[in-house]
């Protein structure tokens, strides 16, 4: 009897050796503070993950930059240093102009409508992701972007020689159009960047300007809704190929959940942003009539310029939004 009872505990030490050989950790980087709507919607996403897997992958969210900077996420899960990443995928343009689809300015300017653009443009992004060895899972829009300034701004004229954080080719070329200096600066160092004059003003949500507390250093926000960009989550493809069949289905489920539960958020939050920024003594309000046509000028530019480096595919995804 002793033996069977050796014997037992011996194979139950065995199957639990093999199921914590067999269960996996990954390392989420992302870019924005612990206390962002996008960065508390990931860890949510990880839990989901981790507890519908049954523990098998566990996935383990690092904000703040505090694994890669932001700029360094994208290339760290193409390369396997990170196995999974959220990224906003408009700053690297650059590489494809599909990945700024969404930062079009003034094409799409409501949830609705940026849920829309997602919808024509989603399978030609997840596309381009694939043939750089990344898996799309979800996306999650932030607010409409509005201009944030240390005086008043009624015309293109009035942002002339003001250095002008970017974050991504649409908001540096948006500053060369307006004649301001483009400073690129990842947004967890945009407070220190404000506060030592490094950048005088620069175009995000509300959420950004909250998380920074841009109302230490700067005055004005202008609520012009330029665009809705998107923060992307995407796996390494031998990562992700290297998962049996279940926990994939796991990480889609979960994904799909987290774009839903991330959007409704974005939302609710929006105007309380605003609200907020009011509330620590900044002047919150729209665009002069001359500041919007000055923008919208800049916009039909854009969407030219985009149009002609996006080429046949671009074409088809605005077409098919338009069609909408």
């Amino acid at each position: 009897m002793k033996f069977y009872v050796k014997l037992l505990a011996a194979t139950a030490l065995t199957m639990a050796g093999a199921n914590a050989a067999s269960a996996e950790k990954w390392d989420m980087p992302m870019a924005y503070p612990a206390t962002n709507y996008h960065s508390e919607n990931g860890a949510e996403f990880a839990k989901c993950v981790t507890d519908g897997s049954g523990g098998k992958l566990e996935i383990v969210t690092h904000p703040g930059g505090s694994l890669f900077s932001g700029n360094d996420i994208k290339r760290a899960v193409q390369t396997g240093q990170a196995p999974i990443g959220e990224r906003l995928l408009s700053a690297h343009a650059n590489e494809n102009p599909l990945f700024g689809v969404d930062s079009i300015p003034f094409l799409a300017t409501s949830f609705a409508d940026s849920d829309k653009l997602w919808k024509a443009a989603k399978d030609q992004v997840a596309a381009a992701l694939d043939e750089q060895n990344l898996v799309f899972v979800y996306s999650v829009p932030w607010p409409p972007q509005g201009f944030y300034f240390k005086k008043d701004v009624n015309s293109a004229a009035d942002m002339k020689g003001i250095k002008f954080r970017a974050y991504n080719a649409a908001t540096a070329r948006i500053a060369e159009l307006a004649g301001m200096t483009p400073v690129q600066i990842e947004a967890a160092e945009l407070s220190q960047a404000l506060a030592t004059g490094v950048a005088e003003a620069f175009i995000s949500s509300g959420s950004t300007g909250v998380d920074s507390k841009v109302w230490e250093s700067l005055t004005h926000f202008y609520d012009v809704q330029a665009w809705l960009p998107r923060n992307s989550v995407f796996v390494n493809k031998d990562a992700y190929n290297a998962l049996d069949d279940a926990t994939k289905t796991t990480i889609m489920e979960c994904g799909a959940k987290a774009a839903a539960a991330g959007e409704a958020t974005a939302q609710e939050l929006s105007a309380k942003y605003l609200k907020t920024l009011a509330e620590n003594g900044m002047k919150v309000q729209g665009p002069s009539d001359q500041l919007k046509s000055d923008l919208q000028g800049f916009g039909a530019t854009m969407t030219e310029e985009w149009l002609k480096n996006a080429g046949d595919k671009g074409k088809a995804i605005i077409d098919a939004y338009k069609a909408m």
